[in-house]
């Protein structure tokens, strides 16, 4: 049974709340380019994008990234993997990037995006933003911007539903299963 941990409501305002915060940090906002991870943290780096232009009038770039050939474990988790790259293409060269992802855990899908973003330039600084960290790091990675933090155990699952793909902004814990918990 899942638990609804950020329901619709929460979850508009830690977009307003990240938003603000960036607007707050980057001032003019000038070199500055969201990229999000697909699928979910593409998503959320649209909200984000969206919420920055009803404040400040301002349509910072925004890029979707496919990190799939990045990732140190494709060969465990994908058996066919498809690989569908960049949306609106940038070159990152000394821009600010805002790099959006959903959920954080081991470190490693960040890892894997921050290889990725390199195809596309040299960035000036690279921040992280993130919904929900989750805790277990494998990897020295932190996030600038966090959503909320929710201490979890490692055989539980944070699961961030977007309205793209589940018709609804919120997220829910999933229980481990007794199965799992053996």
């Amino acid at each position: 049974m899942e638990k609804i941990i950020i329901d619709t409501e929460q979850f508009q305002r830690i977009i307003s709340r990240i938003s603000h915060q960036i607007i707050e940090k980057h001032g003019d906002l000038q070199d500055v380019v969201i990229v999000g991870i697909k699928r979910r943290g593409a998503e959320i780096a649209e909200l984000i994008q969206k919420r920055i232009e009803d404040l400040v009038k301002i349509q910072l770039p925004n890029m979707a990234l496919d990190i799939t050939f990045y990732r140190d474990d494709l060969d465990l988790i994908y058996q066919d993997p498809v690989f569908t790259g960049a949306e609106n293409q940038l070159n990152l060269n000394n821009k600010k990037v805002i790099l959006v992802d959903d959920v954080l855990f081991t470190g490693r899908t960040i890892r894997a995006a921050l290889d990725a973003l390199l195809d596309f330039g040299r960035a000036a600084r690279i921040e992280l933003v993130i919904l929900v960290d989750r805790g277990h790091r494998e990897l020295p990675i932190r996030a600038d911007y966090v959503g909320k933090n929710i201490p979890t155990a490692k055989n539980e699952q944070i699961q961030v539903k977007t309205f793209s793909y589940d018709g609804i902004n919120q997220v829910v814990l999933v229980p481990a299963t007794d199965k799992e918990s053996t």
